[in-house]
């Protein structure tokens, strides 16, 4: 499974961060971790599937409907 989150959507709310810590983080600048890696979209290596609830709860509480969960 992968995370796919479409930075050009994202508005930084950091909901995400809130629901799955373990994969969501914000940098210094208060703005997504996944920032400093990416401009556009960002995919996530795969992750483990324990993290499945977590990341469709980020998924469905972002403001923006920025996060998919892929596999």
């Amino acid at each position: 499974m992968k995370v796919i989150v479409d930075l050009n959507k994202c508005n930084d709310h950091g909901q995400c961060v809130y629901s799955a810590p373990e994969v969501f983080s914000l940098n210094g600048r208060g703005e997504l971790s996944f920032r400093d890696e990416a401009r556009d979209i960002y995919v996530s290596d795969q992750l483990d599937e324990s993290l499945r609830d977590a990341l469709e709860e980020a998924a469905d509480i972002c403001p923006m409907q920025a996060i998919e969960i892929e596999g």
